[in-house]
């Protein structure tokens, strides 16, 4: 039986599409690109004069160089408009930093950006970072065009994200992008920090920005080499050690070029390299791996590292597993330490219940290697007080000190 206001049962569902969301474009003309001192030192004066927070973005050329440094800078403030500016064209940029004095930064994704912002004298006194808000308020998408269109209601392009932006002169339409990317962080973070209010995360969000402002870039790589794509595939030491070999060359040939590794010679060739190691220089230069001009040109390099690594003693080799002071790999913790597992299941539960009893993502509340730090070498003591000191010693902040030290300390007690 159906009413007036059921759908008849042979009815077509709507399935006509949702319209689409307005494209935001620039509020103002493009300025151009800062690159003398006359106009870097007017973009400062009138930064200098506006109000509010700066809105702030850095564009790198992750897939075309070696380096990560910041090809351009982008900053936004009330009452100063949009400057994009070249730092290749200036030793430095603390004059924009004085500039910017103690005011607030607004970034999106920050941990991207502030290495490389350092890099040319930019160090933020404060910041909000609308990304990490998103996190906190546990929104199913994060991305700064995924915020923009749940906050603005407007779709912001990202075609040019991944450009070399070393690329001189730069073009018009990545120009428009890059000024798009600021415009929007002042509005954004207006509406994102409501949220936070509402939710009763914002004292928790400053502590997160606060804690970001130490941050110089993720901590370096023990062996960087075994990440080469495919190592999975070498079977014995021997040829690990030409992948290690190989991988040192080319990174000091990239380094030396600021041109990505990949673009100088791909993991793969690498991995077949190794697999079947040329024995004479003709050999590799009949390699199929050296078809293309690029690895060819550094042939002789490719050779001594080969040769190097064939010329090693048994116990220089590499092993066949990473030596690691942390613990090992959760799937092999029921056969190396059973209670260590355990316990490992009991914090994780916890962890996951606490998340979901403050609608937060379980890694925003804390950082799943310090789960597993802790489950397998847990300290003597795991009263609350004890945890709350390994969670500080491990750079947890407070308001996730607070949430977690007395369940995960319950969690840690083995039956």
């Amino acid at each position: 039986m159906t009413t007036e206001h059921d759908e008849a049962p042979d009815q077509a569902p709507d399935e006509s599409p949702e319209p689409a969301l307005p494209r935001l474009g620039l509020r103002e003309p493009l300025t151009p690109v800062v690159d003398t001192d006359d106009a870097l030192a007017r973009a400062c004066a009138e930064i200098s004069l506006g109000e509010g927070p700066i809105a702030l973005d850095a564009e790198r050329a992750s897939g075309y160089r070696y380096s990560q440094r910041a090809y351009l800078v982008q900053v936004r403030r009330e009452g100063s408009g949009t400057w994009l500016i070249d730092p290749i064209a200036f030793p430095d940029l603390t004059e924009l930093g004085l500039a910017f004095g103690d005011s607030e930064w607004i970034l999106h994704a920050a941990t991207q950006d502030l290495p490389c912002l350092a890099e040319v004298g930019l160090r933020p006194a404060s910041l909000f970072d609308t990304e990490l808000a998103g996190r906190l308020l546990n929104l199913p998408r994060v991305g700064l065009a995924a915020l923009v269109e749940h906050y603005l209601g407007m779709s912001l392009a990202k075609e040019f994200s991944a450009a070399d932006w070393s690329t001189r002169p730069l073009p018009e339409p990545w120009l428009e992008y890059a000024a798009l990317d600021v415009e929007v962080l002042l509005e954004l973070r207006e509406a994102v920090l409501a949220d936070l209010v509402a939710a009763g995360k914002d004292g928790w969000a400053r502590e997160e920005f606060d804690a970001l402002l130490s941050f110089t870039g993720p901590p370096e790589r023990k062996d960087p080499w075994r990440r080469t794509s495919s190592i999975h595939k070498i079977r014995s030491r021997r040829a690990l050690a030409i992948v290690r070999s190989l991988w040192h060359a080319r990174d000091a040939i990239a380094a030396d070029r600021d041109v990505t590794p990949g673009r100088i010679l791909p993991d793969s060739a690498i991995v077949a390299l190794a697999t079947h190691a040329p024995t004479s220089l003709g050999a590799l230069k009949n390699d199929p791996t050296m078809r293309r001009r690029g690895p060819r040109r550094f042939l002789d390099d490719w050779y001594t590292a080969i040769e190097t690594a064939e010329g090693l003693p048994e116990d220089e080799l590499p092993t066949s597993g990473q030596r690691s002071d942390g613990p090992p790999p959760p799937r092999a913790w029921a056969d190396k330490d059973p209670v260590a597992a355990a316990r490992l299941v009991r914090v994780r539960e916890v962890v996951t219940q606490i998340a979901e009893q403050h609608n937060l993502p379980a890694e925003n509340l804390i950082s799943p290697g310090v789960v597993r730090a802790l489950a397998w070498q847990p300290p003597q003591d795991r009263d609350e007080d004890t945890i709350a000191a390994e969670l500080r010693e491990r750079g947890c902040r407070n308001w996730q000190i607070q949430l977690v030290a007395g369940p995960m300390a319950a969690a840690l007690v083995d039956p």
